[in-house]
């Protein structure tokens, strides 16, 4: 069980008898009154996605999960396939089931893959990821000083604001809980 103040994107949570993914969640604190989570909630079983709200003082049951590392291999259509690096067994997940997470890896990459009484549920992200930029328009060299920011293509199709100076063909890192470019990776 955890306080509702502490939820967070990508949690899982009981809700009934069903598991629900945490899309996105907002604390809101009115002038008068309690603070509450608003929450969106995606139902794992069928995709359903709903608002709910809760007390800043409910306990929420956050549904236990088994992790396993597993390598990712490709993508074919909507499904997107995982090996797991000690059984050699592969499984796929759905685009559905994965969101926008899918923008975020590369093939031959490791990502937990989160199970739910044998069945894959997601996948935990890690904190940050280094991505190629396929595209970008040049930098200005007008924009030494200011905070300017560009638009680029990422190799996974993610297109993130990114400061002047970066060029196509560099390495950026890149947050996974906000999609933010955080800083440039030098080889």
């Amino acid at each position: 069980m955890i306080q509702a103040t502490l939820l967070r994107r990508g949690h899982i949570i009981r809700l009934g008898d069903d598991l629900f993914r945490v899309v996105d969640y907002q604390h809101l604190t009115p002038g008068k009154g309690r603070g509450h989570m608003q929450t969106k909630l995606k139902n794992l079983r069928s995709g359903a996605i709903i608002d709910h709200r809760f007390r800043s003082d409910d306990s929420i049951d956050r549904a236990v999960l088994d992790k396993k590392q597993m390598e990712y291999l490709y993508s074919e259509g909507g499904d997107h396939y995982f090996m797991d690096m000690e059984s050699y067994d592969q499984i796929h997940l759905t685009s559905e089931l994965l969101g926008d997470s899918m923008q975020y890896l590369t093939p031959n990459s490791t990502i937990g893959v989160e199970f739910h009484d044998g069945n894959p549920v997601g996948i935990e992200l890690p904190p940050k990821v280094d991505l190629k930029v396929v595209e970008t328009e040049p930098g200005m060299p007008s924009a030494t000083v200011s905070n300017v920011q560009k638009p680029a293509r990422t190799e996974t199709g993610l297109v993130v604001p990114v400061p002047h100076f970066i060029a196509e063909g560099e390495t950026i890192r890149i947050d996974t809980a906000d999609g933010k470019y955080i800083e440039r990776v030098r080889d």
